[in-house]
């Protein structure tokens, strides 16, 4: 017996750490770290970011999930394009997922809670300055733990966004296994700079703008359907000085290479732009925000959210050019 004994306690410690380094457990009984793994992945759509947000590499991520899958009895992320979706049975898993971080989360809770973690949002120039950026210090002055990234990037919501959790877009997307949230309006007007308009003149009317240049996106470059059909009003503009980045579009406006179709919100910063034909010329847009539906879950980008909301609230004569 004391033998028996002796044996046992040898071979112990075997066990417990191949247990701990397999990810095994009894059929059935699905594992919280593993149901923390799925939590990470399927948020990002990607085992790398899983791995980066987790602090464990990308094999163990593999390993993790082949785990939960053997207990639980069935698949719970498939291929999509460049990274993972949920499958059905991964979306239930994904609510165990969350009740186990929230559980964890309120244990260590000792007073306001703090956040930490990485967000990462893609939206335009003018929004991700204007908006973003304020709205991610607000969050990042209460969680200096928090990280957000913000990409610049004007085009249509991407069908898969593997490496983003939120994009900001112009227009209504047209999106598959997301939400799309409206996040409010911002008005395009017309303007030039005041030594420009006394040189050339100030437009009549919308017929007189033919004699004038445009500044504006490279037409064949553009990749928003709103912000393409913009211009519609004066077809017979010819073009200036022409970019896919709208702060370009400003300062060309400023420096007199003709009339600039610009965001009254970062227009109407600066006196030495004067706005033309405002009562004829108000080209309403609107911004949507788009993630999946378990990313908007995640506290961290809840409180990113939030802030943007709150930003676009507060901004709101701003973005529409009545202030």
């Amino acid at each position: 017996m004391h033998a028996e004994a002796s044996a046992m306690g040898k071979t112990a410690p075997t066990v417990c750490k191949n247990a701990d380094m397999d990810g095994a457990q009894r059929p059935g009984r699905p594992s919280a770290d593993d149901l923390l793994v799925l939590l990470a992945v399927g948020r990002s759509g990607r085992y790398t970011a899983a791995a980066d947000e987790l602090g464990i590499n990308h094999t163990t991520i593999s390993r993790r999930i082949a785990a939960l899958e053997q207990a639980i009895g069935g698949r719970v992320l498939t291929r999509a394009g460049g990274g993972w979706e949920l499958t059905d049975l991964g979306r239930e898993a994904l609510a165990a997922a969350e009740a186990v971080e929230s559980a964890v989360s309120a244990l260590g809770a000792s007073g306001a809670r703090q956040l930490e973690g990485v967000v990462r949002i893609s939206a335009t120039d003018g929004f991700s300055a204007y908006i973003a950026a304020p709205a991610a210090a607000q969050v990042q002055r209460r969680h200096p733990r928090l990280t957000v990234e913000i990409v610049t990037a004007t085009r249509r919501a991407s069908q898969q966004r593997s490496s983003l959790d939120l994009e900001i877009v112009v227009g209504a997307p047209q999106v598959r296994r997301a939400e799309a949230i409206r996040l409010g309006d911002y008005c395009l007007g017309l303007y030039g700079s005041r030594d420009y308009l006394a040189e050339h003149g100030t437009p009549a009317d919308v017929a007189d703008l033919a004699r004038f240049p445009l500044v504006y996106f490279i037409d064949s470059m553009l990749q928003v359907d709103d912000l393409d059909m913009a211009t519609s009003f004066a077809p017979t503009m010819r073009e200036s000085v022409t970019s896919t980045n709208v702060f370009v579009h400003v300062e060309a406006t400023r420096a007199a290479a003709g009339l600039g179709l610009l965001p009254c919100f970062m227009a109407d910063r600066h006196e030495d732009l004067v706005r033309v034909l405002p009562a004829e010329l108000s080209v309403r847009l609107s911004y949507w925000l788009v993630a999946r539906a378990e990313t908007l879950r995640r506290p961290v980008v809840a409180a990113v959210v939030e802030a943007i909301h709150d930003r676009m609230s507060d901004q709101q004569d701003v973005l529409l050019g009545t202030r």
